[in-house]
């Protein structure tokens, strides 16, 4: 009890309240679970955890210290054990409820804080007074996970103000849309085909990714990512990543994204580096039942043709190749028109020796050619001397 003197002893034997009734109060003691409050009655005024805030276990000496001055609401004015039971959560509630109906019938919008994230959506507290923000007026796209919004300050308006029924329903959906409209308003003011621009991924898909440029999305579509090839965006992005883009075309409020930067075309110089003729080495990226391509360098594959990997018959590259694997081939044919290299395998390969005929062996013995073609040599008639030639021709 605080010290008082007699005259304000006096006057408070004479003081009365009433349940429901309003008074003020100063912190004369504070412990984690209650506050005790001189409220100028003949009894102090108590008030307990549960009747200070819906938080739960919340250590009272954080938030009030002694000398505090507090407006309560009279709950009952004897508890049992001649102390007045007060509540200043029911107070607040009471403020809240005006606050959020003055802020209903105006439009106004509202901001509080994110006391708790349900199944279905938010609970934000309006000096304790509850509103409640279903999933799908959370955001202007889907949220699988609402998690990241609690304890965060969020703004809104009250869509539903029905404290009967408690139905007091928020939107915070409509300002995000609201906001977008403006943002995308003026970025189609000046965004045109060719602008480079940094977004944040906003959602991955299977055959692309959506960018926030700040108004509207553009899809950097999976074959834009690189001058390579990507096989699954989802291991490349993540939501929330900076990307930096280029405007390839715009479609009333579409916008179409890529990254493949001209300065960094690889095809640009590929004439000189991948001439016919040359020898290269890459490794297999992918195979098809008629040929394997080789990635020569990041942005350049080539094709290596099932019938000019060796010279005996090969069904499937599938067969003597496999994903990854290095080899060595010479370029057969280039076509920078159409972006298409050609590689032989088989075109390294050391000519093959003529097949000796059928019944002949393949080894020769020079030895014994040498000694037939000398009695071949030795059973031939002789020449006949040349004067004897002439005589006989001069007879004729």
């Amino acid at each position: 009890m605080s010290e008082l003197t007699f005259e304000q002893m006096l006057e408070e034997s004479c003081k009365t309240i009433h349940n429901g009734e309003v008074v003020e109060g100063t912190v004369i003691a504070v412990k984690p679970e209650e506050i005790i409050l001189n409220i100028g009655y003949k009894a102090d005024g108590i008030v307990t955890r549960n009747e200070y805030s819906n938080t739960p276990n919340l250590d009272l000496t954080t938030v009030v210290n002694v000398g505090d001055k507090m407006d309560t609401k009279v709950i009952k004015v004897n508890d049992g054990d001649g102390q007045v039971l007060l509540s200043y959560k029911r107070l607040a509630f009471d403020k809240g409820n005006k606050r959020i109906e003055e802020a209903y019938e105006n439009k106004e919008v509202l901001k509080a804080t994110v006391a708790q994230v349900l199944d279905g959506g938010l609970s934000v507290l309006v000096e304790e007074s509850r509103v409640f923000i279903p999933a799908s007026l959370v955001s202007d796209g889907y949220e699988k996970d609402l998690s990241k919004y609690l304890g965060q300050e969020i703004e809104f308006v009250i869509t539903e103000f029905n404290p009967r029924k408690r139905r007091i329903i928020g939107d915070r959906k409509q300002l995000l849309m609201a906001e977008r409209e403006k943002l995308q308003k003026e970025l189609f003011e000046h965004l045109k085909v060719g602008d480079v621009i940094t977004g944040v991924v906003k959602n991955v898909t299977d055959f692309g990714v959506f960018i926030d440029l700040g108004g509207a999305d553009g899809l950097l579509h999976i074959s834009e990512m690189s001058w390579g090839r990507v096989e699954n965006p989802r291991k490349a992005y993540k939501p929330g990543q900076e990307v930096r883009v280029f405007v390839k075309e715009i479609n009333g409020t579409k916008i179409a994204l890529s990254r493949k930067f001209e300065d960094e075309n690889p095809w640009v110089d590929a004439q000189n580096k991948f001439a016919v003729g040359k020898e290269v080495t890459g490794k297999v990226a992918r195979m098809t039942d008629f040929g394997a391509f080789i990635e020569l360098e990041e942005g350049i594959d080539a094709l290596l043709h099932v019938s000019q990997i060796s010279r005996e018959h090969i069904d499937k590259p599938s067969n003597v190749l496999s994903v990854g694997q290095e080899v060595t081939a010479k370029i057969v044919d280039f076509d920078l028109e159409n972006k298409k290299i050609s590689l032989s395998i088989k075109a390294l390969l050391p000519d093959e020796e003529p097949a000796p005929a059928e019944g002949d062996d393949a080894s020769v013995d020079i030895e014994a050619v040498g000694a037939q073609i000398a009695e071949e040599n030795a059973e031939a008639p002789a020449e006949a001397p040349a004067e004897e030639n002439e005589e006989k021709s001069a007879e004729e």
